[in-house]
């Protein structure tokens, strides 16, 4: 197994939490431009006149573009740095939220949404390349989970004072302002962020041919394609409920107040954020038992939408939170894929390996999201969702689990089976 080299010191520096903190303060935003359509879906619908099926398309075409550009990012990435990259993907989401801000028809609502997922897909795996930079490699599974659920807070911006804005001022008011705090992270990260601490060599950077064949290597090695798959099957679950059906599900599906339906929504990122650092410290003491760990928050969750789904509708309102808290562990769950991808990789090819892990749960959610559209379209009279269309379009996730523990378990087997032959 390749481990990333750590900076040669025991403690992070006071500059380290810094520059961390403003990654993370871009990273927030990022949330926020992500999960906005989320929970803007129903007056999406009244401001476009869309269908289910379109509504999905915004949230889809964001994911795809996303999940299409980890690899391109992730080359990049090892070329240009951190630096330029945050900053550069937080101008360019403050773009396509503006103009969603003005947007009053389907066409310029959709190229918003895919200036919001090219910024979007610059930001997080630049944010992990300043965590492995800046900190020794045993502080790296905990700071990683941090980065991963403090940027949640920026779900609870869209879920409280975003939701607050759309039913008070209105659309272009709360899109606006989504715009105005991209463009202050963008000039944030310019200002303060740096790829390396002063004296650190900086890599040359790589060739063409060294680009191409670091990205065959790093598909490859099974380590990766763990990592891939680890994301795959804990992170689609999360990103459904949190960017485009849970909101709507809550609201239309069990006849929720939009107050309560907010309310569990904060509920899913506290959970987030509370059992992030556990997920982190678990890694990093037993990290040959990762993948148990993968196997056990999927367990989880599948049971608990199992239990949900059983019951006719409206659930219990007990219920319903121990499903979002059930859902919200798929977020550090799918942190894990990128800790694969860090010791399974040596420095150079880091970002090329993120970004291939971190392509796995962004197209799994986009498949979900864009299969359940379907489902609500079919089974729903008009343009009103019902709770039976909910009901049975949440089932689409089976399959999606189905193909993530397989994967999880064939990648396993190769990646032990390498690691044994390597330790002979």
């Amino acid at each position: 197994m390749v481990s990333r080299a750590a900076p040669a010191r025991e403690k992070a520096s006071a500059a380290a939490w810094l520059i961390w903190g403003v990654g993370v303060a871009a990273y927030v935003m990022a949330v926020l431009h992500r999960t906005s359509f989320g929970v803007a879906g129903l007056d999406a619908v009244h401001r476009f006149g869309a269908s289910a099926g379109i509504l999905a398309t915004f949230t889809v075409l964001q994911l795809l573009v996303y999940a299409g550009l980890q690899i391109p990012v992730g080359l990049l990435l090892d070329r240009l740095g951190p630096r330029r990259m945050v900053a550069g993907g937080a101008l360019v989401m403050a773009a396509g939220q503006g103009l969603l801000a003005c947007a009053t028809d389907v066409p310029t609502a959709i190229a918003a949404r895919v200036l919001v997922g090219a910024g979007d897909a610059m930001t997080f795996i630049s944010v992990l390349s300043i965590v492995t930079t800046w900190f020794p490699a045993r502080q790296v599974p905990v700071v990683t989970q941090l980065t991963g659920l403090l940027g949640q807070l920026g779900q609870v911006l869209s879920a409280i004072p975003l939701v607050a804005l759309l039913h008070g001022p209105g659309w272009s008011p709360a899109f606006g302002s989504a715009a105005a705090l991209g463009l202050l992270a963008g000039v944030l990260a310019l200002a303060v962020l740096r790829d390396a601490p002063a004296g650190t060599p900086r890599p040359p950077s790589p060739t063409p041919r060294e680009v191409g064949r670091n990205l065959v290597d790093a598909w490859r090695h099974p380590g990766t394609r763990l990592g891939l798959w680890t994301h795959f099957v804990t992170q689609f679950p999360a990103n459904t409920f949190a960017l485009m059906w849970g909101y709507p599900y809550l609201v239309s599906g069990q006849g929720l107040r939009p107050a309560t339906a907010s309310t569990l929504l904060t509920l899913f990122v506290l959970a987030t954020m509370v059992s992030g650092p556990y997920v982190g410290r678990l890694v990093a003491r037993h990290p040959l038992r990762r993948s148990w760990l993968v196997l056990g928050i999927t367990g989880v969750t599948a049971g608990a939408w199992a239990v949900t789904l059983a019951c006719p509708p409206p659930a219990p309102p007990w219920l319903l939170a121990v499903l979002v808290v059930c859902v919200a562990l798929g977020g550090p769950g799918s942190m894990i894929g990128f800790d694969y991808a860090r010791t399974f990789n040596p420095p150079g090819r880091q970002g090329t390996a993120t970004g291939i892990v971190n392509v796995g749960g962004f197209v799994a959610s986009l498949l979900v999201i864009l299969l359940i559209g379907f489902v609500l379209d079919a089974l729903s009279p008009g343009r009103e969702f019902t709770p039976q269309a909910f009901r049975a379009a949440w089932t689409v996730q089976a399959l999606f689990w189905a193909v993530g523990v397989a994967g999880v378990l064939r990648t396993r087997h190769l990646a032990r089976r390498l690691m044994a032959a390597q330790a002979s």
